[in-house]
């Protein structure tokens, strides 16, 4: 099977993670707008923050722990890739937290287990192998049924207060292209605004200010085995397509040359190993995510700026407020963050209009719809199966 050339030469000829970011050379860029960076840099809080307030409240997390875990690899991403390289929870495994109500020790446990798993991936070039094997169909097809899943997640998310959302949505919409009032900045600021002139009932949490720490967690062998079972094995398949395959594809096509280190193995290899730092201080399971990349390219971010500005935000969030911060999270109002995630779900489904072959397309569909209806591992593997039968005719369209 054969992949673009463009996600190819990705693959080929990239750059490990021993290579320095000043051994890169990219082409002349625009001049960097600072309002544009900062609105691409709060792009994806529409999928970043539903999870992980979430498993903070119901898992009992150490806050501190959590957002340092988050803006550390939003830090660190952006040195190391140059471009504007999204961190995300991961999502199976959250909402596997939010059913099955795991323990804080079960949790590092599982992300001790995945950041050895995507380690040992990357470092043996299996991954390499998985992503040679994946015609750009199937990529193509998991990146618009991932994007369509966010664009349906968020439209739920905007019907969770319809008049607030819906005027986000539109003013939004009329800001998609203006560079003066970025259409994310837009969201957050008006929208959190009106939903207090909305709900009068409203208020500011009081805030203490001080140092806080992480917290050293410790887990037993029993732990290993249930973080294992209900955190790694559901969400091991969607790390591989969503946030290696499918987030090394976008990124080549979003960056072109400059996104030269965003290969299949420099992923697996960066996950693996913040997964491992984190774990044992209490941070939540952390993966890239194709979404997110959308999220901040279509928010206007373009330079390693983006990940700066969010991930010590994070930090200091983490570090100088805590459980206060969570607080004042919480004052975003869901339908604000749903408006951002329909545009970042829009964008994601529409990266795979390159692909004009009447097999491919058809192959695209097959996938979108398998993702879409089931999830992505279920479409990643069937999708290898038609693509075969219709290299061999087996499958006719």
């Amino acid at each position: 099977m054969t992949r673009s050339p463009m996600v190819l030469a990705n693959i080929t000829t990239g750059v490990d993670l021993m290579t320095t970011p000043k051994q890169i050379q990219t082409p002349s860029e625009k001049p960097i707008r600072l309002l544009d960076e900062f609105s691409g840099s709060i792009g994806d809080l529409g999928t970043f923050l539903p999870y992980v307030l979430a498993v903070i409240t119901v898992a009992g997390l150490n806050s501190t722990s959590v957002f340092v875990g988050f803006g550390l690899f939003y830090v660190l991403s952006g040195w190391f890739y140059t471009i504007p390289m999204a961190v995300q929870p991961m999502k199976a495994a959250a909402a596997a937290v939010l059913v099955h109500q795991l323990t804080i020790p079960e949790i590092a446990a599982a992300g001790f287990i995945m950041g050895a798993v995507l380690l040992i991936l990357g470092l043996t070039g299996v991954i390499n192998q998985l992503a040679r094997l994946t015609p750009p169909g199937v990529t193509g097809g998991i990146q618009v049924g991932l994007g369509l899943s966010l664009a349906l997640m968020g439209l739920k998310m905007v019907h969770t207060d319809p008049l607030l959302g819906w005027v986000i949505l539109a003013g939004m919409l009329v800001l998609l292209t203006s560079r003066r009032f970025p259409a994310s900045i837009f969201a957050l600021v008006v929208g959190t605004g009106l939903a207090f002139v909305l709900h009068p009932e409203l208020s500011l949490p009081s805030l203490s200010w001080g140092l806080q720490m992480p917290e050293l967690i410790l887990p037993k062998t029993a732990d290993f085995q249930r973080g294992f079972l209900m955190l790694v094995l559901p969400q091991l398949p969607l790390t591989l397509t969503n946030a290696v395959l499918v987030t090394a594809a976008l990124s080549a096509e979003l960056y072109g040359p400059r996104a030269a280190r965003v290969t299949e193995k420099n992923l697996s290899l960066s996950m693996g190993l913040a997964n491992l730092l984190v774990a044992p201080w209490g941070g939540f399971m952390m993966c890239h995510g194709s979404g997110g990349v959308a999220a901040h390219y279509r928010f206007g971010g373009r330079t390693r700026l983006t990940p700066f500005i969010i991930g010590f935000a994070l930090v200091l969030l983490g570090l100088c407020l805590g459980n206060d911060g969570v607080k004042l999270l919480q004052l975003i109002p869901e339908a604000v963050l749903g408006a951002l995630l329909f545009y970042s779900g829009v964008d994601l489904a529409s990266a795979a209009r390159g692909i004009d072959q009447r097999k491919d397309v058809f192959l695209v569909l097959v996938v979108a719809a398998l993702t879409l209806a089931i999830n992505p591992a279920i479409a990643f593997v069937v999708g290898l199966i038609v693509a075969k039968g219709l290299k061999l005719n087996i499958v006719k369209i």
